[in-house]
């Protein structure tokens, strides 16, 4: 990548980079190349190989080497392109949100199961609470899937809601969601979100501060702190939980994602606040990663 007299074509490109990066034991060093090249060139990966002998201009091949240095010295790929697929759609990113995780694709998914057999989907005015909502991945998912569903979409970091509504205007759906400052673990919290919903939905920090200092540095020191990382690792689903019978309807849903390790004690403290029917689902790696439960009542409202 260094020959500053050679003129590079889109696949010798591709495979230099990518030895580069094996060569520093980047991880998927051929993806990352992939999908670098493809965002300089402002074209799909597929591009990249049905256009493999595209000669790249110097400016392109500059631009390409300022990128790679970058996730070089550890910064995520997501963050360098500014985009992350979720459930198949493009998200807008930056440093004040977390990256949205595959994980976070079966909350969504479990989601819409259950919302579907409340018979949430098969009537209008549904309501949904999303809290922590980062990049409005959910949220913004769940508009798109339902166009009968209302979404009241929270955080506490202006610089996520900021991102959240750009990407709900970039999918077409601001004018479904609402956005909202607000502080989950505020004792106001209740009050300063007003309404009952039939749906709560968060995916909120759960990492406890003793395993902060583990973490990989790529996520440690580049991803938000404060979207991650809560002393304990449980403080989000006990203040929201006993929110739940103030801001949910009976027979609502609450649907959490989980600390791989952590369904036992949420569990527990959903079914201290009225939680019932509790179903808990595993991710790919056999984690428990989502646990749902209903208000104790009949009836969806």
């Amino acid at each position: 990548m260094q020959d500053s007299d050679r003129q590079w074509l889109t696949l010798d490109l591709l495979k230099a980079a990518e030895e580069h990066f094996k060569d520093k034991e980047i991880e998927a060093a051929r993806l990352n190349a992939e999908i670098l090249l493809a965002h300089v060139l402002q074209s799909t990966r597929m591009e990249l190989y049905l256009k493999h002998d595209r000669p790249i201009f110097q400016r392109e091949l500059e631009e390409f080497r300022l990128l790679c240095r970058k996730r070089l010295k550890g910064r995520p790929l997501q963050y360098i392109t500014g985009e992350q697929i979720f459930y198949g759609h493009s998200f807008l990113v930056d440093e004040r949100v977390l990256i949205p995780r595959p994980e976070t694709e079966l909350v969504l998914e479990h989601a819409l199961d259950r919302m579907a057999v409340q018979g949430f989907t098969d009537r209008g005015g549904v309501s949904v609470l999303d809290i922590g909502t980062g990049t409005g991945c959910l949220a913004i998912m769940l508009a798109l899937k339902l166009p009968n569903v209302k979404i009241t979409a929270v955080d506490l970091s202006p610089g996520a809601l900021e991102v959240a509504e750009r990407n709900a205007v970039r999918h077409d759906v601001s004018g479904r969601i609402d956005f909202l400052q607000a502080d989950a673990l505020s004792p106001r919290f209740a009050d300063d979100v007003r309404e009952k919903y039939d749906v709560i939905l968060s995916n909120p920090p759960y990492i406890p501060e003793l395993e902060w200092e583990g973490l990989e540095p790529e996520v440690k020191e580049h991803e938000p702190k404060m979207a991650m990382v809560i002393l304990d690792g449980f403080a989000f689903y006990r203040a929201i939980t006993a929110n739940a019978p103030v801001l949910l309807k009976t027979g609502g849903l609450l649907c959490f994602e989980l600390h791989a390790d952590g369904a036992g004690k949420v569990l527990e403290i959903v079914s201290a606040h009225g939680i019932r029917d509790v179903e808990v689902h595993q991710d790919y790696a056999g984690w428990d990663r989502v646990l749902s439960g209903l208000l104790k009542g009949s009836g969806a409202g």
